[in-house]
């Protein structure tokens, strides 16, 4: 969507190709129960921004749904047993914006807030410089900065694994200080969560997204084959249908490049992935008047308020663990540990529950995994790649997906001659 945006306002005509009925991928919604007149709409699963997502917002700014994302200044811990902390801004001037309250964070010990203070220092002084990071993981990283374990389970851990979709101890330490640097050392309101106020699907408007160019939008058109013969792509071929154009843009996941273009070399077995797992609670009262909270020492790391209190969006990132488990006993599990953290969820009656799976959510980032994410520009002259897997310079997010449809965009424009610059440079 970002790469066919961006090709609009340089002045492409663009066809938009997907293999589903609605737009947004791994970031999108559908009805619970298909074809019911009324049924309601949920989430694939929760998806957040935080205010230095640059590219996903000005991309949300774009498409006119930027007012349908709320911010909060406030990150939510709750403790088994339900006491709470916050994490919100102060006066100061930044890098110590949040020093104020994180010393007041009542979870972790004095000594632990010291040792953790001591190794954003290093995250300060190391991002962009040390060359390294992406050989060793950000366990190792923290073990080098002397992390006591109460620190690394009760902050670290919940922070950085729903960030980059990885446990600590298989995740590269160049994407865990990525995203510590530019959300919580950066501008001061850089921190800020964004939560979408409307299901996902809603902010995908095939109108919008052409901005006053021209992109036709094709649902249910899976491309199941690009044709590439004397160096250049000749068709694609999507429901038997063979399709002419002068570039081709494939934002095709990983696992699916194999197939459809075995030119590239692309191997899903070359790649891991982690998966997500969201799990939905609609109960017969209000059992919370949080709108999110991180769940501390406990298999469920977060709960997002989708209702007044009565809708719950529960995650679990990195979940291999739950892979393999039915859905009963996932929403036992959940509804066991939220009555920990939620006490009022113990006592309301369960309406019903839903819960999502994405098994290959994003790829993992383990050390060296850089080094095989591909270019936009490839060794065939008319085609080019986007995809969160892609050479973004972000992790699998949101704003790493917008940025690889930009930097598909730009390599475009040059093979056409046109010198056009999409992507926005992260904020410092």
């Amino acid at each position: 969507m970002a790469a066919a945006q961006s090709l609009a306002e340089a002045g492409f005509r663009v066809t938009l190709f997907e293999s589903r009925p609605f737009l947004g991928g791994r970031a999108s919604s559908y009805p619970l129960r298909e074809g019911e007149e009324g049924a309601e709409v949920i989430d694939n699963c929760q998806h957040i921004l935080l205010r230095c997502c640059s590219n996903l917002l000005d991309f949300y700014r774009k498409l006119g749904v930027e007012d349908k994302i709320r911010f909060y200044r406030e990150f939510y811990f709750l403790e088994p047993g339900g006491r709470p902390s916050v994490l919100s801004r102060g006066r100061l001037p930044r890098p110590f914006h949040l020093l104020g309250s994180f010393c007041r964070l009542p979870f972790l010990p004095p000594e632990a807030k010291v040792k953790i203070a001591e190794a954003l220092a290093g995250v300060w002084k190391e991002w962009g410089k040390r060359k390294d990071l992406d050989r060793l993981t950000m366990l190792e990283w923290l073990r080098e900065n002397r992390q006591p374990e109460e620190a690394i389970r009760r902050f670290w851990g919940p922070v950085l694994v729903s960030a980059i979709n990885e446990n600590l101890e298989d995740a590269a330490a160049v994407h865990g200080l990525q995203v510590l640097r530019l959300a919580f050392l950066g501008r001061a309101s850089a921190y800020e969560m964004g939560v979408p106020s409307v299901p996902l699907g809603e902010l995908y408007d095939p109108v919008a997204l052409a901005g006053g160019g021209e992109v036709e939008v094709k649902l249910r058109s899976p491309v199941e084959r690009f044709a590439v013969a004397d160096g250049k792509v000749q068709w694609a071929e999507s429901r038997g249908e063979r399709w002419e154009a002068d570039y081709y843009v494939s934002a095709l996941p990983v696992e699916r490049m194999e197939q459809v273009l075995p030119e590239l070399g692309v191997r899903t077995l070359d790649w891991d992935f982690s998966p997500i797992t969201g799990i939905h609670l609609w109960f017969d009262r209000e059992v919370t008047d949080l709108p999110h909270a991180a769940l501390l020492d406990r298999t469920i790391q977060w709960f997002f308020n989708k209702g007044d209190g009565r809708y719950l969006m529960l995650v679990v990132s990195a979940s291999r663990e739950l892979v393999e488990l039915g859905r009963e006993e996932i929403v036992e599990l959940a509804r066991r540990e939220l009555a920990e953290f939620l006490p009022e969820s113990g006592r309301a009656e369960l309406v019903k529950a839903h819960v999502v799976k994405e098994v290959r959510a994003t790829f993992s980032p383990v050390p060296g995994v850089e080094a095989r994410r591909p270019a936009a520009k490839t060794e065939i002259s008319n085609l080019f790649l986007a995809g969160d897997w892609t050479r973004s310079g972000w992790p699998a997010t949101m704003e790493g997906a917008v940025r690889s449809g930009r930097l598909a965009a730009e390599a475009v424009c040059e093979a056409a001659g046109v010198s056009r610059r999409f992507l926005i440079p992260d904020p410092i």
